[in-house]
């Protein structure tokens, strides 16, 4: 967090060691976890994106076909770029998930069945969370140099933030496709700011450089989808992507097979080895603005979902990306785990009953019925 007593960025813009050390200060001094500095070179990786995304990995992610040459160039997106600042945030500290199985229903007091969120996506928006922070570094030095320009970056726009955030030293991607910190694990979210300022790169931060990963292959065992090969994720199968992204009709092979996971995954996170507790990450903890909100939310409650119960249940959220519509969808996929362990459950009422409804939304129907013929 800031301290309130930051050292003033300097305004000679030829003394790139004195900005870049402010740079670096700065962005730490905003509560990031991990900050470093690269050139605004464009990407090295523009064959292995276009084999991804020809091999239709991207699933219904369509926006990944778009602005290649934008995502492959931060020079096209900031005309004149000569320097990227990369940070990571930290939203967890590698303990294990204390989310509940089960939520109280507020009217009954009885337990029921819940569904959990990925840990990113609890708490506020990270995106506009991490912007704010982030811009204020932006503003500081634009208003030092008169005439620099430059862009937030944050998940959103067409960027390769790994590749990026690999080249300014903060750490390697590993098997998942994930960055890994030395000491830190992957539980970061990463943000740039691309400058027309001259900045000095950083150092890279690895003690296994190119290859985080060794022989371990334990990502790639514990998917329950096997949507992971060695560095490539299949995002048609990623319980992320379906849960998240995939606006139609999911992999139902894949979809049978997402627990009681809602909203996202972290299984290849929580096996990771780099994640387990340090001295280092526990110290360094995360930050207080992911405060845990809507890691559990009842399925029943869900499967009732009309738009305004989302937003209502959301609030400023991560979150807000996915509809009533998939959210319900979802929650019949994770009804599938509940039934096949109680045949009394309530759930069983509410699928069989969405299943016949011809009013219903197609996507969730068709969830419905294919959760009952697996049931038999």
């Amino acid at each position: 967090m800031s301290s309130g007593n930051e050292i003033a960025c300097p305004s000679d813009p030829s003394d790139s060691i004195a900005l870049s050390q402010w740079a670096l200060a700065r962005a730490r001094s905003l509560g990031f976890a991990a900050v470093g500095i690269c050139d605004a070179a464009a990407s090295s990786r523009g064959e292995q994106l276009k084999a991804w995304l020809d091999g239709g990995n991207h699933g219904s992610m369509e926006w990944m076909n778009k602005n290649i040459s934008v995502r492959l160039d931060p020079r096209k997106l900031v005309d004149g770029a000569q320097s990227i600042v990369v940070v990571a945030d930290r939203y967890h500290d590698g303990r294990p998930d204390q989310r509940p199985a089960q939520v109280v229903d507020p009217v009954t007091g009885e337990f029921e069945a819940a569904g959990r969120t990925a840990r990113y996506a609890r708490g506020r928006d990270y995106h506009r969370r991490i912007k704010k922070r982030l811009r204020r570094l932006q503003r500081e030095l634009e208003a030092a140099l008169p005439g620099t320009r430059g862009k937030v970056c944050c998940d959103i726009e067409p960027f390769m933030e790994r590749e990026m955030a690999e080249r300014a030293g903060l750490g390697q991607c590993g098997k998942n496709t994930l960055l890994i910190l030395p000491e830190l694990g992957s539980w970061v979210l990463l943000a740039s700011y691309v400058t027309t300022a001259k900045l000095i790169a950083t150092e890279p931060n690895m003690p296994h450089r190119g290859d985080p990963c060794g022989s371990c292959t334990r990502c790639i065992d514990a998917c329950p989808t096997s949507a992971i090969t060695p560095w490539s994720v299949d995002a048609r199968k990623c319980i992320s992507g379906m849960t998240l992204e995939e606006r139609v009709r999911p992999d139902v092979d894949a979809a049978a097979k997402v627990g009681d996971w809602l909203f996202g995954c972290d299984i290849c996170q929580e096996v990771c080895p780099h994640n387990q507790p340090t001295n280092l990450s526990r110290r360094m903890g995360f930050h207080p603005e992911y405060d845990g909100r809507n890691a559990a939310f009842s399925l029943r409650v869900v499967l009732g979902w009309d738009e305004a119960a989302r937003r209502s249940a959301f609030g400023p959220s991560a979150l807000n990306r996915v509809h009533a519509a998939h959210a319900r969808r979802n929650a019949v996929w994770c009804s599938l785990e509940v039934l096949q362990r109680s045949s009394s459950d309530p759930l069983w009422g509410i699928i069989q009953g969405i299943a016949a409804n011809e009013n219903e939304d197609p996507m969730v129907r068709d969830a419905a019925n294919e959760v009952l013929a697996r049931l038999g």
